[in-house]
């Protein structure tokens, strides 16, 4: 359990996330995260890095039971989810190489943050990428998924909380290739040796040219998000509405 690095081929860092059942990241693991993504583009052998993960999906964003384990104590939990969310995307955003994100099942939350800011994405069929954040009393990574769909379709997405399918992100240019479970690996490892081909110092001089174009500031932009959720909790709004958080589903299921 928790964040892993392997060398599954010459030039190509894979970056394996595995925090059962859901892959809902505690504070620590974001930042594990971040530092596993850094020392991989750091490595001056690395000319590509793939950030996978084990499990049922591949991202449900932060463990909500750690922050609701401190309802009422403070927000220590809150404030190290937040910088530790801030980190980990930014570390996938500004890795000195290409990060292909291979993305399998559920990508919820902190997730979006993470493919967002990835350079490309191989989806499997069953994938689906959302922001239930008004549903969990937080806000944030709108700076991300509005960088995966148009905006209007971002919006009502993230007013519904509801999810698009890796076909519907496949349509709107954001994700590579879709391809069944079972392949999901094997074709972003495919597309990592694409990458990791080209000639290890250009690769990581178009990685910086790229960013430096990027007509969005996303670590300014998902900061500045950051804040309204501050503000939520401090009003109250976010601990009412977190408190419901798995609670609305349970009852659906006991009426049935």
């Amino acid at each position: 359990m928790g964040v892993s690095t392997s060398r599954p081929g010459k030039g190509i860092a894979l970056v394996t996330v595995d925090f059962p059942p859901v892959n809902a990241l505690p504070v620590q693991g974001w930042y594990d995260l971040a530092d596993a993504v850094r020392a991989a583009g750091r490595d001056p052998e690395v000319r590509c890095v793939v950030l996978s993960a084990e499990g049922r999906g591949f991202n449900a964003g932060v463990d909500i039971k750690e922050i609701q384990r401190e309802h009422g104590v403070g927000h220590t939990a809150l404030i190290g989810a937040n910088h530790g969310c801030a980190d980990a995307f930014s570390a996938v955003y500004a890795c000195e190489v290409p990060v292909v994100a291979a993305v399998g099942g559920f990508c919820l939350g902190g997730g979006i943050g993470l493919v967002g800011n990835a350079d490309a994405i191989v989806a499997s069929e069953d994938a689906t990428f959302g922001l239930p954040e008004l549903d969990r009393g937080a806000l944030g990574a709108a700076t991300h998924l509005a960088r995966l769909v148009p905006q209007h379709l971002m919006r009502a997405l993230y007013y519904t909380s509801r999810t698009a399918t890796a076909a519907e992100l496949h349509a709107h240019g954001s994700v590579w290739k879709v391809v069944p479970r079972a392949g999901l690996l094997d074709a972003a490892l495919e597309l990592a040796r694409e990458i990791a081909a080209k000639d290890g110092r250009l690769i990581r001089l178009a990685k910086a040219a790229l960013n430096g174009i990027d007509p969005v500031d996303v670590h300014r932009s998902y900061r500045f998000e950051q804040g309204f959720t501050f503000e939520a909790n401090l009003s109250g709004v976010a601990d009412r509405v977190r408190d419901t958080f798995g609670k609305r589903r349970q009852a659906e299921e006991g009426s049935r």
